[in-house]
């Protein structure tokens, strides 16, 4: 049970590196900081970014189990 826990949380840790290194950058200075907060505010979410968004919040809750299970055992 203990080794299948480390094997999932290593696959999730790189699965979690890579959905963050693949999300598009967010964009800089006054103007990204005016138009990121409207597309923060009304949800605009293009195809691959909010693919990565979902995939991101779904490994990261799959690392949070299996570290509180490995810690547990």
């Amino acid at each position: 049970m203990k080794i299948a826990l480390v094997i999932l949380l290593c696959i999730s840790s790189l699965g979690l590196i890579a959905a963050v290194l693949l999300q598009s950058g967010r964009s800089a200075g006054l103007s990204g900081a005016i138009t990121g907060a409207g597309e923060s505010i009304f949800g605009k979410k293009k195809g691959m970014d909010e693919l990565f968004a979902k995939l991101t919040a779904g490994l990261a809750g799959v690392f949070l189990l299996s570290s509180l299970g490995l810690a547990m055992l």
